[in-house]
């Protein structure tokens, strides 16, 4: 793998796409539609979001035209990669007259993704960890994932709700990748400095129009990256967040979140991390034949979690504490790191504009409260 950073333009990041869908890839990029940016597949790189930006804040998405032709100048939109790794929905089962089952071949078309953010890569590494490790891997998602092409892209102009910075997974990229984009438009014009994080990403790059960066243009790009870091929407406290949320079970604050939840879920549903399913069995009219689905579930549903009594969590405030308290505290002890990377897709899409690193602020300093007054 070649060790220097090369740069391609913009006519260059199309080729890539071309380049990619002649590999046999399925394409997967942002692109606008029904008045969000969002993950679909890309017949070529006139679909990517030239020229289109967000605007983000809790409860809050909107699009705005940019001055500029960038492309990758907008941060996480409502849709993430899990979809295309987990679906949302799929069937597993085919039932027949006489109860016999034959399961239903998962034959995954190989799939490129463009454009991932730091926390998303971090979220598809995540992901498998909990889908794709342990005794009993999920063979759907590990036959998705299988021969996944990953071009990256480090952040330069992170949103309002963004906070992957202090949860460590952006806004630069980490290891995961096969090649890693960052775009920088200015007078010099609009080009991508590329870098290469694996052999199919060097076969890839090599049947493109590219000439090496020099040492301004690599210093450039790094410092733009390093500098997003410091312009977050948001923020975790800098406090043990497991023992916070461990020792804040009784808190009081918890009535306060539940008296503005709506118990939606749409937290879980944008989050590129949440993995829980469950199974439903349809039939036809006839009886004759039946299938079996799974589909996403959510912690927020009065059904998620059923004993012989009923509900197991059935107040809202039970419920967004299991959430976050597994979300960012014993996910730790299932898989051995937070669930959370910070893409702030939960606090832009809640209707009741609930945001995740306020509400654990507040239990820091209620945390914070309480100690001092028993000293």
């Amino acid at each position: 793998m070649p060790n220097d950073s090369m740069v391609i333009d913009r006519v260059g990041l199309d080729r890539l796409v071309d380049v990619l869908r002649e590999h046999g890839y399925r394409v997967i990029g942002p692109q606008v539609r029904d008045g969000a940016i969002v993950l679909g597949e890309l017949e070529s790189g006139a679909r990517l979001p030239a020229g289109w930006g967000v605007e983000t804040a809790p409860g809050r998405y909107r699009l705005h035209r940019r001055t500029d032709e960038a492309v990758f100048a907008h941060s996480a939109g409502p849709g993430s990669w899990k979809q295309f790794l987990h679906p949302p929905r799929r069937k597993v089962l085919d039932i027949g007259p006489d109860l016999q089952t034959e399961p239903v071949e998962d034959v995954p078309v190989r799939s490129a993704f463009l454009g991932v953010r730091g926390c998303d890569l971090a979220s598809i590494a995540i992901l498998g960890r909990v889908l794709g490790g342990g005794a009993h891997p999920d063979s759907s998602f590990t036959a998705r994932r299988k021969d996944l092409f990953v071009v990256a892209v480090n952040c330069t102009e992170p949103g309002g709700v963004c906070f992957c910075a202090s949860m460590g997974t952006g806004p630069g990229v980490s290891a995961g990748y096969d090649l890693a984009l960052t775009e920088r438009v200015d007078a010099e014009g609009h080009r991508f400095l590329v870098d290469v994080g694996s052999e199919d990403g060097a076969e890839i790059l090599a049947e493109l129009t590219a000439r090496s960066a020099d040492a301004a243009e690599v210093m450039q790009a790094r410092a733009a990256v390093s500098a997003a870091a410091d312009r977050m929407g948001r923020a975790m406290p800098e406090v043990d967040i497991r023992a916070l949320l461990r020792d804040s079970r009784e808190s009081p604050h918890w009535q306060d979140v539940a008296s503005r939840c709506l118990t939606c879920g749409n937290c879980t549903m944008v989050c590129p991390t949440c993995f829980c399913t469950t199974t439903e069995d349809v039939t036809d009219l006839t009886g004759d034949h039946a299938e079996r689905w799974e589909h996403w579930s959510s912690c927020f549903e009065l059904d998620f979690s059923n004993l012989h009594g009923g509900s197991v969590r059935q107040s809202g405030e039970s419920r967004y504490r299991q959430w976050i308290s597994h979300k960012l505290s014993t996910w730790y002890d299932q898989f051995g790191s937070s669930g959370c990377v910070g893409c702030g897709r939960c606090i832009a899409w809640c209707p009741a504009e609930i945001d995740l690193t306020a509400e654990v602020t507040r239990l820091a300093e209620l945390a914070e409260e309480s100690d001092h007054a028993h000293q």
